[in-house]
């Protein structure tokens, strides 16, 4: 007969766990609670910068040896994207209904579906198992997965920061979710020199392990006891609702704009410095995880510790990356392509953040997941143009994809300075009280 256990056994780790994240006796969650959940989410979403760098410091170089063209490359991310711009807002409604977590939990389970499928018809083709067209054809279907279903994690995780902070810390809030994915790209390079030793590919299978253990910690530990409110009897928030739509706008250009360097500066390095496949990923690698470690200075620093204005965060941010672009157009060498785009991490890490913290409190509190998905999927159309234009233009041109790139927030800039609803955005000072946290 099995002896009953102990009352003074220690419990398991598990348990522990899920008790540090437990409510209060009547039911709320205590600030230190709340602080918990949100490193909790942010050390999860690590895994979708980790993965983002490591795809576009792997597969341009590789485009020759499976047969795609600079255009093909740009494609696979242009398709993933399209469909990320419309399920981004399906999936943040979704969380204003159903919850938070699952719709994180979806997302990451997702990316990690995808991620694995990817590397996986990468390494066919390599081995030559697969034709050029065929395997084309399926990065294009495995990396569909992640615009389908991953676009839920991000609106999501903004939702949940944004049900858990007053109007003041919303900034903050914001900083600490695109610091997340910051520091996946920061430290994604470093595991991707680690780990190329097993394989050019191995890298993306790490990623995929990544993306389920992080999807397994949200499911098993992420507090959300109270339901998200139920908007039945209210219209669905829109693109062209005139609270939305300035920044719908802000997110595409800016969007594009933050994607042109990303997408081609694989590119730019491997015919600027005339490298071999493996180093000329190695070298990609290393400049994206500056552009992150200068993003997460931004969030982390910049934002949180010196308690910059929104104003200030967007024009200075919109200031440096013009900058960042000027520079990269006529780069002589791999130095300045470095500081080039560290400029550009620097300038995006300060943007980012107050954009979004001004989005947040342009609508109610039942609209956060909504708001979050349209803005979201707006700054992944960013994603379909910077690689179709930005890759065709590259092929007539090194620089004419950063002039664009410099024109747009030249463009971005005129615009916050001009439209009526934005400039309220960026001057606000957020002390706005109404904004509640409600228990978790």
């Amino acid at each position: 007969m099995q002896s009953a256990p102990s009352p003074h056994r220690k419990p398991g780790w598990l348990a522990r766990a899920q008790a540090a994240f437990a409510p209060e006796e009547d039911g709320t969650t205590s600030v230190a609670g709340r602080r918990r959940a949100i490193a909790l989410l942010f050390i999860c979403l690590i895994a979708n910068g980790v993965g983002q760098t490591l795809m576009f410091a792997i597969l341009p170089p590789l485009a020759r040896d499976l047969g795609l063209s600079e255009f093909g490359v740009g494609s696979i991310f242009a398709v993933s994207a399209t469909i990320w711009v419309f399920s981004s807002a399906f999936w943040g409604a979704r969380s204003d209904m159903w919850g938070r977590r699952p719709v994180i939990l979806i997302g990451l389970a997702a990316f990690g579906v995808s991620t694995l499928a990817f590397a996986s018809v990468l390494l066919f083709g390599l081995w030559g198992l697969i034709a050029p067209m065929m395997t084309y054809i399926l990065l294009v279907a495995t990396r569909s997965i992640y615009g389908i279903f991953g676009s839920g994690a991000y609106p999501a995780s903004q939702a949940y920061i944004a049900d858990r902070t007053t109007a003041q810390e919303r900034t903050e809030g914001m900083a600490t979710l695109n610091a997340a994915f910051g520091l996946g790209a920061a430290i994604g390079p470093g595991i991707g020199a680690a780990l190329i030793v097993f394989g050019v590919i191995a890298p993306l299978f790490f990623v995929a392990i990544l993306a389920f253990l992080s999807a397994v910690a949200i499911w098993l530990l992420l507090p959300e006891r109270t339901r998200p409110h139920i908007r039945e009897q209210m219209k669905p928030l829109s693109w062209f609702d005139p609270r939305v739509f300035p920044f719908v706008v802000f997110a595409v250009v800016q969007g594009t704009a933050g994607a042109i360097p990303i997408q081609t500066v694989a590119f730019f390095i491997r015919d600027t410095m005339h490298t071999a496949t493996a180093d000329t990923q190695q070298l990609t690698g290393v400049a994206l995880m500056c552009s992150a470690i200068a993003a997460l200075f931004a969030q982390f620093v910049l934002v949180q510790r010196f308690r910059l204005t929104t104003r200030f965060l967007i024009y200075a941010g919109i200031a440096i990356a013009i900058l960042s672009n000027l520079l990269i157009m006529f780069a002589p060498n791999y130095g300045l392509i470095v500081f080039a785009l560290v400029l550009s991490g620097l300038g995006f890490g300060m943007l980012r953040p107050g954009f979004s913290a001004a989005a947040s409190l342009a609508v109610s509190p039942d609209e956060q997941g909504a708001i979050a998905g349209l803005t979201g999927g707006a700054g992944a159309a960013g994603f379909i143009f910077a690689p179709l234009i930005g890759n065709l233009l590259y092929s007539w041109s090194k620089p004419m994809p950063y002039a664009l790139g410099a024109t747009l927030l030249v463009g971005l800039l005129l615009y916050v300075a001009s439209n009526k609803r934005l400039k309220i955005a960026v001057i606000q000072d957020h002390t706005d009280t109404s904004s509640t946290i409600p228990p978790a």
